[in-house]
């Protein structure tokens, strides 16, 4: 058999997982500032949703913890041209430079206010947290960097028995670490720091991805990196529906019997992402690693433009964001509204207007059109071109 498919040493399968990830997260985004009532309501809340709502937030819980575990694979690959010192450094200083990005660009892309009244700590803070992690502990034995992982994945979810014996105050330090659910921390009288990503449960899936990078090494036989790839996807999706079929582990909120057998599929798939749970890897990762072990020799105009957005994800993720929130903001102007409409001092990205979902599926299709012409441009610049900065972007 063949190995899999390289483009200036990149893994294609990686890209068009990933370039698949960014796609779906675009919808979650586009949903946040065009749906009608997108902050008055819970997608995932059995009492208000409905199948469509409920379906459209739901695949975009692949997004995270898929991007943080192929970081840390990446992360391992990069490693094969470095020394373990060069990619502890590289790591450290990427993962710094990530949570220098969340504070300031993401920041302000998300409210448009350049006071930062209000800084959210979400998915790339969590992942330059995990990457500073994962730089320090390159050095160590493989082992014990997946030994790490294992423990942290499958066994974090013990710290919930103690966060629900407080009733989920637990103070700054371990909503940081664990707990945090988009909770508030006053900074100043007219600052405030959000955490949606505790980090811990996220450097686990981090590390599991970069002790996944060992099947991708060269020397892998492509049959035997199917096979496993294959086995240990399916392994986590039968884990998961053991685990939550049992419903006491695994899982902070049980699932419950509803309305109708619908609803009740959707209590059950309907694990918790903040902070994303052992059955919330289960059920997401598990099929993502079916789809590495199925994509790697997958050809064709549509898999080629979805890998244009996994070669770029950094960029990608910054600009998308920006163009949402510009395209928002066209929007409530011809709606008659002005910016002083929807500028409230500590969550400025929340919209006082919106629309079906059927609108919100035409606006991800625009912002995806765009964004490929713009990251098919920026593919082109960073492959010609050699500059060590690049290697940040």
């Amino acid at each position: 058999m063949t190995s899999p498919s390289f483009s200036r040493n990149r893994i294609s399968s990686i890209d068009l997982l990933r370039g698949l990830v960014m796609v779906i997260m675009a919808i979650d985004h586009v949903r946040d500032f065009f749906y009608d009532h997108a902050f008055e309501h819970d997608p995932l809340d059995l009492q208000t949703t409905y199948p469509a709502l409920y379906f459209t937030r739901w695949i975009t819980h692949f997004c995270a913890p898929v991007f943080l575990l192929l970081a840390g694979t990446s992360g391992y690959l990069m490693g094969l041209k470095r020394t373990k010192k060069q990619l502890s450094a590289f790591l450290i200083k990427r993962g710094f430079w990530l949570i220098f990005v969340e504070i300031v660009l993401i920041a302000l892309a998300v409210s448009f206010n350049p006071f930062y009244n209000a800084i959210i700590f979400q998915v790339i803070w969590a992942t330059g947290i995990s990457m500073v992690i994962l730089g320090l502990m390159v050095r160590l034995p493989f082992t014990v960097i997946f030994i790490t992982g294992i423990i942290i994945v499958f066994g974090h979810n013990l710290l919930d028995y103690p966060e629900a014996a407080n009733a989920g105050h637990i103070g700054f330090w371990w909503d940081l670490i664990h707990h945090g659910k988009f909770t508030v921390y006053e900074i100043t009288r007219n600052h405030v720091l959000v955490i949606a990503y505790a980090f811990l449960p996220w450097t686990g899936i981090m590390l599991m991805g970069y002790c996944m990078g060992k099947l991708f090494e060269p020397s892998m036989d492509p049959a035997r990196r199917k096979k496993i790839l294959l086995s240990i996807g399916t392994g986590l999706i039968i884990l998961f529906l053991i685990i939550r079929s049992v419903n006491h582990y695994g899982d902070p909120v049980p699932w419950t019997v509803q309305r109708n057998t619908l609803f009740t599929f959707f209590s059950f798939i309907n694990v918790n992402k903040y902070p994303p749970s052992l059955m919330y890897v289960c059920i997401l990762i598990g099929p993502a690693l079916i789809f590495l072990a199925l994509a790697e020799h997958i050809k064709g105009k549509l898999a080629s433009a979805i890998t244009i957005f996994g070669r770029v994800p950094f960029f990608y993720y910054v600009v998308h964001f920006y163009l949402i929130h510009t395209l928002s903001f066209i929007a409530m102007m011809l709606s008659g509204l002005s910016a002083k409409d929807i500028w409230v001092i500590n969550f400025p990205f929340r919209p006082p207007f919106g629309y079906n979902l059927w609108v919100v599926y035409l606006v991800w299709i625009l912002v995806l059109t765009i964004m490929y012409f713009l990251c098919k441009k920026y593919n082109q610049y960073k492959s010609t071109h050699h500059y060590w900065w690049l290697s940040y972007l």
